[in-house]
């Protein structure tokens, strides 16, 4: 099955439940699998994290123990799951490295990206999720990861992005070595914003979610450091509060046969000479684009 799809009736789960110490590994956060040796205080343990609804979310809970083959097992040694055990839960590993827990809520984790500056960082799910690919991120049930990044990157933000323009984004399964779901918040060129307005400004930006993939709303953006144009569909939304995973499924990879896990999805929140226009651009792209691309990381910017 190329789509996500049939989740819908999947029931509403708490926090699942994680016990007992894991193996030992390297704490990595960044982009790309980057490692961190980020030192900090052992947070107060939360074995089972609770909190209000999400703005365009549900209550919260983790992904069914039938999934954990889809979406990873709270067992799972992956690096930057074990970043989140410690800052939820105060789990150390062997190696006693621990990661700076920027911010800890009952939904997320903030951490640094690597290399660690000002205008990089990366908001986690507190829930084993691996990534894009997992089909509990299109149900009703699971937390607003987008809304809540965007509202730790904004300028007043918990963990703000210092750079003129901030980029939300997440890889595609094949384009990350990191298997938990990571959203990267990091700076987006000044070059990058004048051509999405641009864009705009022809009528070149999808504003209904059903014609997200249509032709007409496909454009090339330049990336960073001569990586060349990426072509992206491109869709406008006046706040993060849908889900972004389920509208990309619905109007964009069940639309056209795709498979979710190839996807790359980014969030520039539009700017102006007097500060955030409320509104924001959601790229998408993928192999299946003549010039697409499965990353974010021709357009963000990390160092």
């Amino acid at each position: 099955m190329n789509a996500i799809g049939g989740t819908n009736g999947l029931p509403r789960r708490r926090f699942v439940a994680l016990s007992g110490a894991l193996g030992a590994g390297a704490l990595l956060t960044g982009v790309a699998g980057s490692a961190s040796a980020a030192t900090g205080p052992a947070p107060t343990p939360d074995p089972c994290p609770t909190g209000p609804n999400p703005p365009g979310g549900g209550q919260s809970p983790c992904p069914p123990s039938g999934l954990q083959g889809l979406c990873g097992s709270p067992t799972d040694t992956d690096p930057l799951w074990r970043d989140v055990l410690y800052c939820t839960q105060g789990i150390v590993p062997p190696s006693g490295q621990r990661p700076n827990c920027l911010k800890t809520t009952p939904n997320h984790v903030v951490l640094h990206g690597l290399p660690e500056t000002q205008h990089n960082y990366l908001t986690l799910p507190s829930c084993r999720i691996t990534g894009i690919e997992c089909p509990f991120l299109v149900t009703s049930n699971v937390a607003n990861y987008w809304h809540e990044a965007w509202e730790n990157a904004r300028g007043g933000g918990d963990v703000p992005v210092q750079y003129a323009n901030i980029g939300l984004g997440i890889n595609s399964r094949s384009a990350r070595r990191l298997n938990q779901l990571h959203i990267h918040m990091a700076g987006v060129q000044d070059s990058t914003q004048r051509r999405l307005q641009a864009l705009e400004n022809s009528g070149r930006i999808a504003t209904q979610p059903s014609n997200w993939g249509d032709p007409q709303y496909q454009a090339a953006v330049t990336g960073t450091q001569g990586s060349g144009d990426r072509t992206y569909r491109i869709l406008r939304l006046g706040a993060l509060t849908q889900n972004l995973f389920a509208l990309l499924n619905d109007n964009v990879v069940r639309r056209f046969g795709l498979n979710m896990a190839d996807q790359t999805l980014i969030v520039v929140p539009k700017m102006t000479p007097v500060g955030f226009a409320r509104s924001f651009y959601v790229l998408n792209s993928d192999p299946s684009l003549h010039d697409g691309t499965d990353t974010c990381d021709h357009l963000l910017v990390y160092g």
